[in-house]
């Protein structure tokens, strides 16, 4: 049911010489093929059948291990780099990445596998390049601070108002949205623990396009919208990523929302008051921007289907009744 199920298929081929994986599901954004997972493993030797909803990879007759190789993907692909990367650790010789994905997550696998023995480099560029080795070992690893879930919680408290420390965020994950949080009005400055945002709740409006990190992340694009909805003015948000990212919208629209669409555009003029109404979460962000959209909302706002929001964040109903909502999860 989630999307990062197909990340079993690079590790269990590179350490058992075979796997069947089931075509990964998650949200209805968009088309996310695993073509590319594919065509990746498939460079380094593996033989590839999908049939009846699975993968099912193995190695050549005789093969013990894959084969290093030049690896080309032809758009970038975060989940795909990290399943080359995975499965080019113990493959034989050496796997050269182009086109690699360059978001934080990326570089703290190839950190951790590192630790376990691996050799990389190039890691947090779009070029990586992993010499295989026979085995990996155990380590210790702290994962990186969840950066989506740092930036929603900014668009939260930016779009309420208030003064919050958000402890391990890391100011160097999010350039683009922070950039776009202090001009809407937002004061936000590192502190040793991690970030403080210091809001008046009163902002003003600010366009954005989502791409590749570094740029502006599709993760946030419906929290930043929900922000925008309440701001002062007008602006547009325009998705590159995934065609399908606006189901958000008919919700928010709910809730009181001026918005309107135009293929991947959306044009949202702000000021609005929000009422409280039934809204229903479509996919995991658009559940987030529901959140901070009924945390401003005069009213009550009831969300169904917020088990979309449990695969992205972590008791977010506990933590945001820490620093004042009015939230509770209920039956």
């Amino acid at each position: 049911t989630m999307r990062a199920s197909v990340l079993a298929l690079g590790p269990l081929l590179a350490r058992f010489g075979k796997a069947t994986v089931s075509l990964p599901g998650g949200c209805a954004i968009g088309s996310r093929p695993v073509d590319q997972h594919i065509k990746g493993l498939q460079a380094m030797g593996a033989i590839i059948d999908v049939a009846h909803g699975y993968m099912n990879a193995r190695l050549p007759e005789g093969w013990t291990r894959l084969k290093g190789a030049r690896i080309t993907t032809d758009m970038v692909t975060v989940t795909g780099t990290e399943n080359f990367l995975m499965a080019a650790c113990l493959a034989q010789g050496v796997t050269i990445l182009d086109n690699a994905a360059q978001e934080p997550e990326i570089p703290d696998l190839a950190e951790m596998l590192i630790s376990m023995g691996a050799k990389i480099s190039g890691h947090g560029t779009s070029r990586i390049t992993i010499t295989g080795v026979d085995k990996l070992h155990g380590c210790t690893h702290s994962v990186v601070a969840d950066r989506i879930e740092a930036g929603t919680f900014l668009c939260a408290v930016a779009a309420t108002g208030g003064d919050v420390v958000l402890e391990n965020a890391r100011v160097d994950h999010l350039d683009a949205l922070l950039d776009k949080l202090r001009e809407a009005g937002a004061f936000i400055s590192p502190v040793p623990l991690g970030l403080r945002i210091t809001s008046s709740g009163k902002l003003k409006a600010q366009s954005f396009r989502t791409t590749e990190y570094p740029g502006f992340p599709t993760d946030m694009q419906a929290q930043m919208m929900a922000l925008n909805v309440v701001a002062e003015g007008s602006s547009i948000a325009t998705e590159t990523i995934f065609e399908n990212r606006f189901m958000h919208v008919n919700e928010l629209v709910r809730l009181g929302a001026n918005i309107q669409i135009d293929g991947r555009a959306a044009m949202v003029t702000g000021s609005t008051n929000l009422s409280g109404a039934h809204v229903m979460a479509t996919d995991l962000r658009a559940s987030a921007s529901l959140v901070i959209a009924g945390l401003v909302a005069e009213g009550e706002t009831t969300i169904e289907r917020i088990y979309h929001l449990d695969r992205g964040y972590d008791r977010m109903e506990e933590k945001l009744r820490g620093i004042g909502a009015d939230i509770e999860r209920v039956k």
